[in-house]
């Protein structure tokens, strides 16, 4: 790793598979997700809900990329008051309120016609606040790394957009792949410290081009058979909290 290793990016994802959210900053508590990340999720038909006191559930429960790439394409904004605007180029924009019935109705209606007949429709809205509908039980952050991002994009001969990976913090500056290497061990993100916990295995969602959301190239095979693994990033659980900016350091070790 060099000295300018940096946080070059960073997102949330308000809705478990539609669209990812950029930010300039977020602030980080230990042993929790990124703040509104995967917050709202959207069942499918069959799905048992307990909207009283919702738990977390595996991903297979929700609509998302791998199911139906074209939802690779949405792009999430807050419009403010609790309300997102998602947009998508094959339909028009939709704003709307989660919480309310209204909102949940609206968006049910709005992603039925990108998602593939032959699978149980999107049923229901799920809000898990404070823990995050993440593809992992534990609550933890996802850590990608742009130099692995550019060699898997020289292997696959195009360029990938970060958000094929629904990373939370990317870092530039660090070897390919060595955020693998670091399993078990503490990093630095800017003030704060985590720890890495496992990789991240990979399904067919990245296949899904952001801007179009048609499956233009095959990731995870590329990754298994170029790399000798499906695994592209890395889960993190933050140690101690604080604000995290883009343009932050990243290191390796435990924070001073």
């Amino acid at each position: 790793m060099t000295p300018a290793a940096r946080i070059s990016a960073l997102f949330r994802h308000p809705i478990k598979g539609l669209g990812a959210e950029p930010l300039s900053r977020a602030d980080l508590c230990a042993q929790a997700v990124m703040p509104g990340d995967r917050e709202w999720a959207l069942a499918q038909e069959g799905t048992p809900i307990n909207r009283a006191a919702p738990e977390w559930m595996p991903c297979a429960a929700f609509v998302r990329g791998a199911k139906a790439p074209t939802l690779m394409a949405v792009t999430a904004r807050r419009e403010g008051g609790g309300r997102f605007r998602l947009s998508h180029p094959r339909v028009p924009d939709i704003v709307f309120d989660p919480a309310t019935g209204a909102g949940e109705a609206a968006l049910i209606r709005w992603v039925r016609p990108l998602f593939p007949p032959a699978r149980p429709a999107p049923a229901a809205l799920v809000r898990l606040p404070g823990g995050g509908m993440t593809d992992s039980r534990s609550r933890t952050l996802t850590l990608l790394s742009d130099d692995s991002l550019a060699a898997l994009s020289g292997r696959i001969g195009r360029a990938l957009d970060r958000r094929r990976f629904r990373g939370n913090i990317w870092v530039s500056g660090v070897p390919p792949w060595q955020e693998l290497d670091l399993i078990g061990q503490e990093i630095i993100l800017g003030g704060l410290s985590a720890r890495v916990i496992r990789p991240v295995d990979r399904c067919r969602a990245p296949n899904g081009n952001p801007e179009t959301g048609e499956e233009d190239c095959d990731v995870l095979g590329c990754l298994n058979r170029e790399f000798g693994h499906p695994n592209f990033g890395v889960f993190v659980e933050v140690l101690t909290g604080g604000a995290l900016a883009v343009g932050d350091d990243f290191g390796i070790g435990p924070a001073a």
